[in-house]
Formats: C-alpha cells, sequence, structure tokens
C-alpha cells in the first residue's frame, strides 16, 4: 500500500483539499426510502491511479451515493466507505463528519456503504479497506462533508428566517439565530434545494467536540447483542448453501468424481464440477445448510489428477538461503559501492540468517459470499452480492466479468466482517470468482434460488492465500568499538504484488516495495546496502496485516539490539543517539513515552524476568514497545507490554487504544510454537487453530497504551502495532537466554 499512499501525498500527509471533488446540485441524491424526504449529502470523486500516475484527468463518477442523510426526526445516518471488521472505522469516521457538521451524538447511526463510485477512496481510486489508510485518507474528505452540509443548512435557515446567514450559528443539531430556532431535521427539506458550496471554513481544532474524545463505538451495543449481520449471517428466502472440495494441491484438478453417497444425503440439491483458484478445479456440494453440504463433501469420492505444486518448506528455505548469497537486485544502494571492502576491513562481523515462514490469515469470520440475480433463461442478467469485501471495486468487477455482466449490473453490498487481516483484499478477487463461478454453474442448471459459498478455516488455512516465506541474510561490519562500518543485507522472498494491477506502483526497479519495506528507510542512518531476490514459486502470496514490516521489523530492530550489545551500550540510549533530532522526531518521542511509563531502568524486575524494546515505523505511525519477558516451561511469557504510539492526531482514543492492543496480540502470534504454514510436496499440513496456534486468553499480557500528543492530521493505526512486538520480546529474550532468536516462531 505504501506506493499507492505516495500518490496521495506520502505517509502521513493525509488527503489535501483538492482532492475532494465538489459538487453541483445534481451531486444530491433523495434518498426517500432512507431519509424520509431529509437532507442526503453526497460527494464524487477521488484521484484514480491513471490520474494520480499524470493520466488524463477522469470525469468524477455520476451519480454520486448519499454520505449523510438528515431525516426529519434529527437523526443523522453516515455512510461509511470502507469496510468494518473489528478496527472501528464504523464509529471513527461518522466522529469526524459529525463534529464538522455539529450534531448531536445520540442521533448519529452509521451504515457500511455498498460498492459505489462516490465511496472510492480519495487517494487510491478504488473502493477499499487496507493500508490503514482509512482515517489518513479520509479524515478531510468527511470533515469537508460534514462542513458543507452544516453550511447549506445554516443558509437554508438564513433564507427561510430573512437574516444574515453570519448571524446564524449551527450547533448539536440545531440553527439559531436571535429568537429563531430549528432543528436540521426541519431544516433538511428546504437545505437540498440548495446548490452545494464548493468552498467552506473547517473548524479549528480547538472547536472540536467529539474528535479527540473517547467515545463508545456505535455497533458495540449491538454486537453484545449479536443484533449487526455479517456476511455469514447472510439470510434470503430460499437459500441453499454451497461448499467446494478444493484440490489438495494449489492448481490441483479434479480428474473424475462419484457423487452417489454425495446425492443420498438429506439435504443435499446438486453437485458439479466448477473452476476453483489458480486454475484448478473442484467439485461443489449445493444443498439446503452448510452442514448437509459439508457432509455432502466429505462423502464426496473424488480421483486428482498429480498436478499442481510440488512446494516443501523445509526445501525452500535451503532455496532461498542460497540465493540470499547471490548478488541481488539492489534496493538501497551503498553510497560509495565498497561495501566487500568495509566488511573485510571489520574488526568484527555479524554474520546472521534469519528464516521467516508462510503464515495464513485465518479470520474468526471464515470466508463467504451469498448471490442472488434475475434470470432470463440460465443466465444471470443482473446480480446482487452479500459480502465483507475490502476491495468493494476490485471484487465487484471481478463478479461482472465472471458472469459476464456489466459491472453495474452488480450491486456488492457491503457487510460487517469478522476480521480479514489483509485476506478479504485479493487482487485476484478469489473467493468472490469462485463463488460467481459456483453461482453461474448454477443458474446454468435452470435453478433461480439465492446462493451462499462458504469455505470453512480448514478449507482456507489449507487453500488460501498466505503472507510470503522470507529468509533474510545480514553481514555487519564493526570496528574495534563496536560502531558500524557496513551492513549487508538481503531479503528472499516472492513478490506480493508482481502480475497484479499493483504491480506499475509498488515494483521499482524489479523490487517490490513491500518485501524491502521497514528496512530501507534506515532511519539509524547505518552504512547500509539492501539487496532483494523475487523467486517465483507456485504459491498464491497476499499482504498480511503490516505486509512487509512483518519481517523487515523484526530482522532490523533484532540486529539493532545486537549492535548496541556489541557496542556495549543501553539498546535504547544507542537507538536515541543515532535517531536524528529532526527527522526522527516521532521515533524519538514514542521511544521516550514507551520508556518513561514503562519505567525502563528505573523500576527493577522480579527475578527471572528482563526487559526488551523495539521501535518501527510503518504506515506513518511509529509504535515503540518495551516488555517485560520470562521463560515458562520452555516458553516466552509476556508480562507486559507498555507501548509509546506517535500516530499524530488521534480521533477516537479508546478504539485506538484497542487498535494497539489487538495488533500486539496479533504480533505475538509469529512467536508461538508452531504458528508457521508447513507445506510438504504441495499440500499444507496446518489445518486449524489446533496445529495452527494464536495465542490464547491465558497468553495474553497487559497492555498499557500510551499516545504522543499530536495536531497533525492522523496516521495509519490497524497495522503499525504488528511489527514491533516480536523483536522487543526476542530481544529480552536475549538477555534471558544469552541466544539470539533468528527465526520465527521462536525455537528456545
Amino acid at each position: 500500500m505504501r506506493g499507492l499512499e505516495s500518490l496521495a501525498g506520502g505517509r502521513g500527509a493525509g488527503v489535501s483539499h483538492d482532492t475532494i471533488v465538489p459538487m453541483s446540485r445534481r451531486g444530491f441524491l433523495k434518498l426517500t426510502g432512507m431519509a424520509g424526504g431529509g437532507l442526503a449529502l453526497g460527494l464524487a470523486g477521488g484521484t484514480d491511479l491513471a490520474q494520480a500516475e499524470g493520466g488524463a484527468k477522469s470525469n468524477p463518477p455520476s451519480p454520486p451515493q448519499a454520505f449523510v442523510i438528515i431525516a426529519p426526526d434529527n437523526t443523522v445516518t453516515i455512510a461509511v466507505n470502507r469496510l468494518e471488521f473489528g478496527q472501528g472505522v464504523h464509529t471513527a469516521l461518522p466522529m469526524v463528519l459529525a463534529d464538522e457538521l455539529d450534531v448531536d451524538w445520540k442521533n448519529v447511526r452509521s451504515i457500511l456503504a455498498p460498492a459505489g463510485d462516490a465511496y472510492r477512496d480519495p487517494g487510491f481510486g478504488i473502493q477499499m479497506t487496507g493500508g490503514s489508510t482509512a482515517l489518513m485518507h479520509s479524515f478531510t474528505q468527511y470533515r469537508e462533508l460534514g462542513a458543507r452540509a452544516r453550511a447549506m443548512l445554516v443558509t437554508a435557515a438564513a433564507r427561510q428566517w430573512n437574516v444574515d446567514p453570519a448571524s446564524c450559528s449551527a450547533m448539536q443539531g440545531v440553527v439559531t439565530s436571535g429568537s429563531h430556532r430549528a432543528t436540521y431535521g426541519e431544516l433538511a427539506n428546504a437545505a437540498m434545494a440548495l446548490p452545494v458550496p464548493q468552498d467552506v471554513v473547517l473548524k479549528d481544532p480547538s472547536q472540536f467536540r467529539l474528535i479527540g474524545k473517547p467515545m463508545p463505538r456505535l455497533d458495540a451495543a449491538s454486537k453484545l447483542r449479536g443484533d449487526p449481520v455479517f456476511g455469514i449471517d447472510t439470510r434470503l428466502d430460499g437459500m441453499v448453501v454451497a461448499v467446494v472440495a478444493h484440490p489438495p494441491r494449489f492448481g490441483g484438478k479434479v480428474k473424475s468424481f462419484n457423487a452417489d453417497k454425495t446425492r443420498a444425503i438429506k439435504g443435499v440439491i446438486e453437485v458439479m464440477q466448477v473452476p476453483v483458484d489458480r486454475g484448478g478445479s473442484g467439485v461443489a456440494v449445493v444443498a439446503t445448510g452448510y452442514w448437509p453440504a459439508k457432509q455432502g463433501r466429505d462423502a464426496l469420492q473424488i480421483e486428482w489428477e498429480d498436478a499442481g505444486s510440488k512446494v516443501s518448506t523445509q526445501a525452500l528455505y535451503e532455496e532461498y538461503s542460497t540465493l540470499a548469497m547471490q548478488p541481488g537486485l539492489v534496493a538501497l544502494p551503498f553510497e560509495n559501492g565498497a561495501m566487500q571492502q568495509a566488511l573485510s576491513g571489520a574488526a568484527r562481523v555479524i554474520d546472521a540468517e534469519y528464516r521467516l515462514p508462510y503464515l495464513a490469515h485465518a479470520p474468526m469470520e471464515p470466508l463467504n459470499c451469498t448471490m442472488q440475480a434475475e434470470i432470463s433463461g440460465n443466465r444471470a442478467t443482473s446480480v446482487k452480492v452479500w459480502v465483507g469485501s475490502q476491495f468493494q471495486t476490485v471484487d465487484q468487477e471481478a463478479i461482472a466479468r465472471t458472469l459476464s455482466l456489466p459491472v453495474e449490473k452488480v450491486t456488492l453490498n457491503t457487510m460487517m466482517a469478522g476480521g480479514g487481516f489483509g485476506r478479504r483484499a485479493v487482487p485476484t478477487s478469489d473467493y468472490l470468482v469462485e463463488s460467481a463461478g459456483v453461482f453461474r454453474a448454477w443458474v446454468a442448471k435452470g435453478r433461480t434460488e439465492p446462493l451462499k459459498v462458504m469455505w470453512s478455516r480448514e478449507d482456507d488455512i489449507k487453500g488460501g492465500y498466505y503472507r510470503p516465506l522470507h529468509v533474510h541474510r545480514a553481514r555487519i561490519g564493526l570496528d574495534a568499538k563496536g560502531q558500524v562500518v557496513g551492513w549487508q543485507h538481503a531479503i528472499v522472498g516472492q513478490s506480493i504484488v508482481m502480475g497484479t494491477p499493483f504491480e506499475a506502483v509498488l515494483v521499482k526497479n524489479g523490487v517490490d516495495a513491500t518485501m524491502t519495506e521497514g528496512i530501507v528507510e534506515n532511519e539509524y542512518a547505518l552504512p547500509m546496502q539492501v539487496t532483494a531476490h523475487h523467486p517465483k514459486v507456485d504459491v498464491a502470496v497476499l499482504w498480511w496485516r503490516s505486509v512487509g514490516n512483518t519481517h523487515t521489523g523484526f530482522v532490523k530492530e533484532t540486529l539493532i539490539d545486537e549492535m548496541a550489545t556489541a557496542a556495549k551500550q543501553d539498546p535504547v540510549a544507542w537507538r536515541m543517539a543515532r535517531l536524528d533530532a529532526k527527522r526522527h522526531a516521532r521515533h524519538r518521542a514514542a521511544l521516550q513515552l514507551a520508556t518513561k511509563q514503562a519505567g525502563y531502568g528505573k523500576r527493577k524486575l522480579p527475578k527471572g524476568q528482563a526487559w526488551g524494546v523495539a521501535v518501527h515505523e510503518s504506515f506513518g505511525t511509529v509504535v515503540a514497545y518495551v516488555v517485560e519477558v520470562s521463560v515458562v516451561k520452555g516458553e516466552a511469557r509476556v508480562h507486559r507490554v507498555t507501548a509509546g504510539v506517535h500516530c499524530n492526531r488521534v480521533v477516537n482514543p479508546l478504539t485506538a487504544e484497542a487498535q494497539v492492543q489487538g495488533a500486539c496480540i496479533f504480533g505475538l502470534s509469529m512467536i508461538r510454537p508452531g504458528f508457521a504454514i508447513e507445506m510438504e510436496n504441495g499440500v499444507v499440513r496446518n489445518s486449524n487453530f489446533p496445529d495452527y496456534p494464536p495465542p490464547r486468553m491465558p497468553d495474553a499480557p497487559r497492555i498499557d497504551v500510551f499516545f504522543v500528543p499530536s495536531e497533525d492530521a492522523p496516521a495509519g493505526l490497524g497495522e503499525p502495532g504488528v511489527p514491533p512486538i516480536a523483536p522487543a520480546v526476542a530481544n529480552a529474550l536475549f538477555r534471558l537466554t544469552g541466544k539470539r532468536q533468528r527465526q520465527l516462531p521462536f525455537v528456545l
């Protein structure tokens, strides 16, 4: 996502006002079913990729969808242009708009926007949730929406009362002028008839009533009651459920199958051979519900062609290890080109190889997609889709292609999702293309019932997309005083974006920037060279929460700790001495805040515990962790984590704290014994949580989160808490065991 962020003005820069496309009166939609005759304000816009890369400016999408609906009863409904899957955007973006609108928070509701041009990310040009960009890119967008709506309500009131608009004030959903008073709901119809102001004055931050205040999530109470409908909860009249038997190897195909036993199971309706991802084929079982469909799949007798991937994890590690010692593509050049000379003259050389496994996303809600169509003959003429999509634009277009429909004939409804971590943002739209293929085969059989395709967690872990396996090799030369004279670093791993629409932006000089991010920034200003290799492997790979930083952050921050030890310096002092006071003031502030709040170096830890420290920037946010760790029964036990976070302005401290805590736990999964996808002869050996074990409640440490105060526009927050936790724990373990951790998960 990082290369795309630069198109929007750089990480942490927010989105400039000129990316917001002003609208004329035509930009309004009167949503009679939802607004009840109220005000519906929409926004067209966003800079698409062609425009951002210097191409011709595209016309604003038309008609725009509604973002804010003010009903006569003063209820304000705000559409969220992202996917809500636990990160709190369902509350944070409405807070931003409602603050500028100046409405009473108790009257605010929020909905997830369907796929639509109006909801495209202002920086990326597609509707999506990823790269920790929701607030970073839409903070200004939603502020301007609120400010425009408020200006129109004030103008409507001034005209109704025949007074100067400057004499009117709008506060908490009410406009007043002298003795005049009207609620937003009473003014909504008149305001809707007015043109949209192109220029609006945004509030001074000192006037914020909601932004920066800890606000309960709008969806918290309903989730406690079990009310929200997630994708997997979608129920339609007459709906049937399909599960697919996938090939045991990636790209495998059905040679033949016998479904006699399957068809004998009560509830099974149809059995069909269907295409699946990566050019393979599988068998779909359609039934009256998930359980009979699964039972039917279990009863299938399938003979698979001896085709597909033959990848084995251990063989890849050996291959990658050899590649890491060979010249690669230069991602960060060494200025004088004399790295070998610097290393050969070093008093001591740290020679380290790191091995980092494939990782599955394993969201709590397995993948699913529900489709319903208008049908003519044996083909769909239009289709409605219910899915928790991170890539609404990409997925809508992929479904349209698969069903041979115009995009406008595909209505994609964004459902809440139970986690994603990147898995619901797939450039190939794999599980949605598969679902559309099953639905197409279903319709071709003359069937008209709505159909839901469901994956089990085993399906996804054994046949999904993975964070790539990597090998890092570092050679670091030190002089007699332990100072670094040269750092040669090679990274070997598959490219996530080559062969996707993101390649043009994220691959430069043959190097995938998502693999080297987090280390090429070289914030410690060391004499460093980074090279990369991108081997072609028959395993589908994808971003995993915090993308390349998941491995580069671990390798970098454990090596930094090793350099500090070699120099006989405290690891915090070593970092502070090398982080530039101007260019890396945010790193310094986060690290100082974490160490102060933890009592690092001042508070004595219990016997058998040790401190560990790491600091890392990703997606515009710096996170520093200070951890307190012991070893219990041969495993790392994290007792407390203190986080210092610099993410610029914090919109909602409650959800921001939860984001960091959740990311910390997520990052701790990487150190857990067994948390690695193991492949043998093209078959994934893991299947579910018992053999791919995330942290459990007893494994969760106390996590205290502190934010550095800032008035700058928000940076990303969904992912930056992941990278620094594993190295912080590894650094503590070194102090306890004297052993450096060179792989994930840890081996003590």
